[in-house]
């Protein structure tokens, strides 16, 4: 945890030393004031002159260094936070798409969120955890001071209660450290409620299995196990308070049973004893929160980790593509696998041997599971090939290339996500999309407004034709379409099979299509069937498929 915790305060360590060490001044000089106040106390006369500029001098001190202390941390500790999630944002965008896929979502986004949320939690009370830990050392620094031999018998109590509180940090810990493993199935059932909302409603056993086994289970477990953790912090804390007053009768003993013992010493021991014990509980009370940052950063490392080896050549800026009009797409010889899972045997793709010309309808049909979506991420250049290759024009796909590559797709596939900051592309006029939108009969829900879409509130079908009316618009020289007739009616089935791909072949654009529609299978250039993996047929439109009555071609 130290060293994660040192390269995220690497950026900013001039200022965070800074405000570490103006923490420091303040406990210290916190520290002197009571030896001030102390030794006014027991001065023949009272306070002198020289005694209460000392005073004023010491209180400045302790005010200016925890002001600066507070504010520079908490500076500190945004910029921190806003750093870690640039990084970790960076590293989910720049990832390999194959390698983002196996990191689970809902482990993805309680790092985004609670892990995140911890660290900062932590850097905002970092600046009276330093301070009271000053104000410890300096008092014990006082104590040893005004008398060897009591110090020593305070450091017993401090060396047991340290071992209590090292007893209970070490337990304490791994209860939340399981909480924390606890949180990640906890997102995943709140997945589960939210985007299962619909079967839940109709299926009445699995809600009540899900309410009162599944997130009861999981809820009264996160809880049992944090205030497992608690007690024993509460409890270690209940233990050093009680040693603390036992030190303070010990010193009380001491003076009853010596009339001639030095006033002086043994009232600054009762004085520093009593308000140490503030410090030291705001150290203690910080425990817990600690040991969440502890396991936070761990995960956070974790994904760090995980995500180390960025995509290469994967910029996150924009800039021109430069690559040369499309002629034709080559898979040769390539190869995917994904990795074993538990249990289970290894999913491969390939070898296959294909190639896609421009201006060519090619449907990609075949069983679930059978490696159809797989297919198109390697002819994408979302997944690279463990063998073989994909060629542009002829040219092998290179790292250097695959960028500006995938800018030739425009794509939707069946977990498609419509972002809802939908611009017009660039160039694109608002009567244009308008007249796509009615095309695809939602302009009665959607317009556009100051270049963009008003909404995607809508059904899923909708939804879908919204995406397909953003990437005709696109013009990107490929369409790839991940069954996207699945979610539409009939009529618009029709529509898009017999009007809207041949439209869009008639501007030269490629299409690409995953369909299960054997009635027009007819309107491809080439069929490719898949099963378990690899390409078992590749032809010409099935002759004997049913024929559909086209309507009239629509505009555009």
């Amino acid at each position: 945890m130290f060293a994660e915790l040192l390269r995220i305060l690497k950026p900013f360590w001039p200022l965070a030393l800074v405000s570490t060490l103006m923490g420091t001044a303040s406990g210290f000089a916190t520290t002197a004031l009571l030896a001030t106040i102390n030794d006014a106390l027991h001065t023949d006369g009272g306070a002198t002159t020289a005694l209460l500029l000392i005073f004023a001098g010491l209180a400045v001190l302790t005010l200016v260094g925890e002001t600066v202390s507070d504010i520079g941390n908490s500076l500190v500790g945004q910029r921190v936070v806003a750093r870690l999630r640039h990084d970790l944002c960076a590293r989910i965008l720049t990832a390999p798409v194959a390698e983002l896929e196996r990191y689970r979502l809902h482990r993805l986004t309680a790092v985004l969120n609670q892990d995140v949320d911890t660290i900062t939690q932590f850097t905002f009370n970092f600046s009276g955890f330093a301070i009271s830990i000053a104000i410890a050392l300096g008092c014990f620094a006082y104590l040893a001071v005004l008398s060897p031999l009591m110090f020593l018998i305070a450091l017993v109590a401090i060396i047991l209660g340290t071992a209590g509180h090292t007893y209970a940090r070490r337990n304490g810990f791994l209860g939340f450290a399981a909480a924390r493993e606890a949180e990640d199935e906890l997102q995943k059932q709140y997945r589960a409620i939210t985007e299962g909302a619909k079967e839940l409603r109709i299926n009445r056993r699995r809600r009540a299995e899900m309410y009162n086994v599944q997130l009861d289970r999981t809820i009264s477990s996160i809880r049992d196990l944090r205030m497992r953790a608690v007690r024993i912090f509460c409890t270690a804390n209940a233990f050093g308070s009680a040693l603390f007053f036992v030190v303070i009768g010990l010193m009380l003993a001491i003076q009853s049973m010596s009339p001639s013992a030095d006033q002086k010493v043994i009232s600054g021991f009762v004085l520093v004893l009593l308000y140490v014990k503030g410090p030291i509980e705001g150290i203690v009370a910080m425990l817990p929160l600690l040991g969440r940052a502890q396991v936070s950063l761990r995960r956070i490392a974790d994904l760090r980790a995980r995500f180390s080896e960025a995509e290469p050549h994967l910029p996150l800026t924009d800039r021109a593509t430069a690559l040369e009009p499309l002629e034709r797409l080559d898979l040769s010889g390539a190869r995917f696998a994904f990795p074993e899972p538990e249990g289970g045997t290894a999913f491969e793709l390939g070898p296959i041997d294909l190639t896609i010309r421009r201006g060519e309808i090619v449907f990609i049909t075949g069983e679930n599971g059978g490696g159809k979506t797989t297919l198109i991420k390697l002819l994408l250049g979302l997944y690279e090939p463990v063998a073989g290759e994909v060629r542009y024009n002829g040219r092998p796909l290179t790292p250097e290339l695959r960028d500006d590559y995938r800018q030739m797709f425009s794509t939707i596939f069946t977990d498609y996500y419509l972002f809802d900051d939908l611009n017009l592309p660039d160039g694109v006029l608002p009567d244009e999309a308008r007249r796509y939108l009615e095309e695809l009969e939602i302009a009665h829900k959607v317009s556009v407004k100051d270049g963009r879409f008003t909404t995607t509130d809508l059904s899923t079908g909708q939804r879908k034709r919204l995406a397909l009316v953003h990437a005709w618009l696109e013009g990107r020289p490929v369409l790839v379409f991940d069954e996207w007739a699945a979610d539409q009616d009939p009529e618009f089935r029709r529509i898009f099979y017999t009007e809207l791909l041949p439209a869009l072949k008639a501007q030269g654009r490629t299409i690409i299509a995953i369909s299960h529609d054997d009635r027009y299978f007819h309107i491809a250039d080439r069929h490719i069937r898949m099963q378990g993996g690899r390409v078992i047929a590749a032809d010409g439109p099935d002759q004997d498929a049913p024929q559909a009555e086209p309507r009239p071609a629509r505009a555009g």
